[in-house]
């Protein structure tokens, strides 16, 4: 016999009243993915690094024409509010302290993976497309390659590419702005 057992979806309003009340702390790692309270991975050392490697990489390539996020959330729709872990935003005066940022904000989502490759690459970025994010890259840290997804729709990114060692990238918003694998990787 076979038992369904039911889920209770959430959405973005009760995500944000379960902080407001206590239930979740501000500064647990978990982000709502499909209405699904999804507790995050715990930061390792390389992804961290990572990570701030790419933010300063970016703020001098970009300097003050994107806000560059870190692990912040981003507001995609009614039930997802994940936390990618570099985010490149339209700049707004308020630097979004009136609403998170939502898809029309967003120029670039960058998740660096290396324990969770499998989950941004079959739950996120899936979603990222859904929501219209033009673009998106997935960092992965143990093959030292940087997969790029453009062209989003309901099905998926229409053009994915994977950038390895000595290659050369670029944000398909600021297409003169370029970086390389081996930047990214500190190498």
């Amino acid at each position: 016999m076979t038992v369904q057992l039911l889920r209770r979806k959430f959405t973005v309003e009760q995500y944000h009243k379960m902080v407001e009340s206590g239930i979740l702390k501000e500064d647990d790692r978990v982000e709502l993915i499909r209405g699904e309270i999804i507790e995050m991975s715990p930061i390792g050392t390389k992804h961290a690094a990572c990570v701030n490697r790419l933010v300063n990489l970016l703020v001098v390539l970009l300097g003050k024409r994107v806000i560059v996020a870190a692990q912040n959330p981003v507001a995609l729709n009614n039930n997802s509010e994940p936390q990618p872990d570099v985010a490149l935003l339209k700049p707004r005066d308020d630097f979004y302290a009136s609403a998170h940022p939502q898809p029309q904000d967003i120029f670039l989502l960058i998740e660096v993976a290396d324990s969770t490759v499998m989950y941004d690459r079959e739950e996120k970025i899936p979603l990222y497309a859904e929501a219209n994010i033009i673009e998106v890259w997935l960092v992965d840290i143990n093959e030292q390659i940087v997969e790029v997804y453009q062209q989003p729709t309901a099905a998926g990114y229409q053009h994915i590419q994977k950038f390895a060692s000595g290659q050369t990238l670029s944000i398909q918003t600021f297409s003169n702005v370029t970086t390389t694998v081996d930047e990214i990787f500190g190498q």
